[in-house]
C-alpha cells in the first residue's frame, strides 16, 4: 500500500484524458510546473527574507 503500480499509473492518466482532453494536458502540465519551481524558488529565499523582516521590525521599534 505504498507506492503506485502500472495499472494505477494508466488508470489516473486516462481519468485525466477524459477530464481535460488531449490538447489542454500539456498547459496544465506546464503550468504546475511553473508553480512548483517558484514554490521551490521561494522556500530558498524564505530564511533571508524573513531575517530581512526581522531586521526591518527591529529597526522600526528603535
Amino acid at each position: 500500500m505504498g507506492s503506485l503500480g502500472t495499472a494505477e499509473i494508466i488508470i489516473i492518466l486516462v481519468v485525466l484524458l477524459a477530464l481535460f482532453g488531449g490538447k489542454k494536458i500539456p498547459g496544465i502540465a506546464r503550468s504546475l510546473g511553473r508553480s512548483l519551481n517558484e514554490f521551490k524558488a521561494g522556500l530558498r529565499d524564505e530564511p533571508s527574507s524573513q531575517n530581512d523582516s526581522l531586521t526591518t521590525e527591529s529597526e522600526e521599534q528603535s
